[in-house]
């Protein structure tokens, strides 16, 4: 019987297992931001899906407005179905606010400020999450807002 070398039967030194963990390493530096704020990402997400949701019962459970007799029903029932065109006006609004967060923690630029590119607290974030302006700026906005009138 030949003897074997030992080189030829020693483990090479790229095993399968050193691949994955390189390459898992690699996710983490292209997308750090991505996990920072793993609980708002799922916030957002449930929000979005609700209002998503929400929308479709609407679009699909449509209210005809009737024709009342009694001017008072009717002004009434127009009423009603302006309010409820303002709610979903808003909440079109904040699916966009939402879409604009959870793109903004795809690239790496949520929790910034837009104004000052400090920070953004984690506290103000959790309360607000679609906020693009740290407490400051918001104040320094609000007031230059009052000013104009």
């Amino acid at each position: 019987m030949k003897a074997r070398s030992p080189h030829k039967d020693a483990p090479s030194t790229k095993s399968p297992r050193a691949v994955p963990a390189e390459s898992s390493a690699n996710k983490r530096k292209t997308t750090p931001k991505k996990a920072k704020y793993p609980d708002i990402r799922r916030d957002l997400e449930r929000q979005r899906t609700a209002i998503l949701n929400e929308a479709g019962d609407v679009l699909t459970h449509r209210e005809n407005l009737e024709a009342f007799p009694d001017v008072s029903d009717q002004a009434s029932a127009e009423v009603d179905q302006n309010f409820s065109m303002r709610i979903r006006d808003r909440e079109r609004k904040l699916l966009k606010k939402i879409d604009e967060a959870l793109e903004r923690m795809n690239v790496a630029t949520y929790g910034i400020c837009e104004r000052c590119s400090g920070d953004i607290p984690y506290k103000r974030l959790k309360a607000r999450p679609v906020t693009t302006l740290c407490i400051e700026c918001k104040t320094l906005q609000e007031q230059e807002e009052q000013a104009r009138g």
